[in-house]
């Protein structure tokens, strides 16, 4: 199985460079995976194809503004953060760029010297362990200082930065949004309920991965990286009972999908607990606990156009990618959303 095997063509005008002002006024494409056959609908339709019963999964992480500028000190070279991983209270896995502005020993500062951070060691592909000093509360200080850490393919400014959160975030931890939460608003969450359809949360820290593009041919040989996740009792307990009476388990978005599938059993129940997943989901992969996903338009060539294949399969898939771009949809993180049922 090739990398090229998941390309497509894609114009750059079709991706989206800010949010609609109306979360569920995006476009919905319906896919069935069993016939292949497509329709157009609006996100606000989505409930229509959720049952009394069924259980809607979504990942409540939230984004941390983890994009930090400063200037080492001595020489006032700029410096970018993207904060990754927490090691402790103060130490932190981050990327630098430039990364020859950032030796063992070297300081780097923030606002002024609110926030300072001194590199301690130097780890794979770019990345530094770095403890930071600051007065106070560091979230306070990342609120105040640090940036959305947008995509590189978003080159507008975010105006509010909420909209780069789903309504229902709630764990910070995360270096990017799980982008197909971003359609749904409080009040459809309501008719959710209302309808009989029971919500179930999980977390999963979106990563560096989500940035990083597959560079191998061969798709087996490419290596994802580790996410820390979370699922508990409660949540557990309501995918299990939909799972054991029945009902479809619905994913919202490919990190919810990991996490599930990370934690399932054989039959499809899940364990409280957390822990981190490497998992790669790619065509061939059997699920064992989702049944359905919605999800956003993704890259070609990604990991998150493998897994929706491996749900989907590929010819579905790439068909309905095409048909999206003919259609004019809009891809990407503050694009439209995809229903697999």
């Amino acid at each position: 199985m090739n990398t090229s095997d998941f390309y497509f063509d894609l114009p750059e005008e079709l991706i989206a460079q800010v949010p609609l002002k109306n979360r569920t006024a995006s476009k919905l494409m319906v896919l069935d995976r069993e016939t292949g056959a497509i329709e157009h609908k609006h996100f606000y339709d989505m409930i229509h194809y959720l049952n009394p019963g069924d259980c809607l999964v979504l990942n409540d992480t939230r984004v941390i503004p983890a994009r930090l500028f400063g200037a080492r000190e001595g020489s006032g070279g700029k410096v970018e953060f993207l904060l990754l991983t927490r090691k402790s209270e103060k130490d932190w896995e981050v990327l630098v760029k430039p990364g020859k502005k950032a030796r063992i020993g070297d300081r780097i500062v923030f606002g002024e010297g609110i926030l300072t951070a001194t590199i301690k060691e130097i780890i794979e592909d770019g990345k530094r362990i770095v403890t930071f000093e600051y007065e106070g509360i560091f979230e306070e200080v990342l609120d105040q200082l640090g940036e959305m850490p947008l995509p590189p393919y978003i080159h507008e400014k975010l105006e509010d930065r909420e909209r780069y959160q789903t309504v229902y975030s709630k764990h910070e931890g995360s270096a990017a949004a799980p982008t197909a939460g971003l359609h749904f608003t409080k009040e459809l969450l309501e008719e959710i309920k209302a309808k009989g359809i029971h919500i179930a949360y999980v977390t999963l820290h979106v990563g560096l991965g989500t940035f990083r593009p597959v560079k191998v041919e061969n798709v087996l040989e490419h290596e994802m990286h580790s996410e820390f996740y979370m699922i508990d009792e409660e949540n557990a307990k309501i995918i299990n009972e939909v799972k054991a009476n029945g009902g479809k388990v619905i994913s919202v978005g490919t990190t919810s999908t990991r996490t599930l599938e990370s934690n399932a059993d054989e039959n499809g129940f899940v364990t409280a607990g957390s822990g981190w997943t490497n998992i790669f989901i790619y065509p061939g992969y059997t699920f064992k606990c989702v049944d359905r996903l919605f999800t956003n338009f993704h890259l070609p060539e990604s990991t998150l156009i493998m897994l929706v294949s491996a749900l989907a399969g590929k010819e579905n898939v790439l068909h309905a990618y095409n048909e999206a771009v003919k259609e004019r949809y809009r891809f990407f993180s503050f694009g439209d959303a995809m229903f697999i049922k």
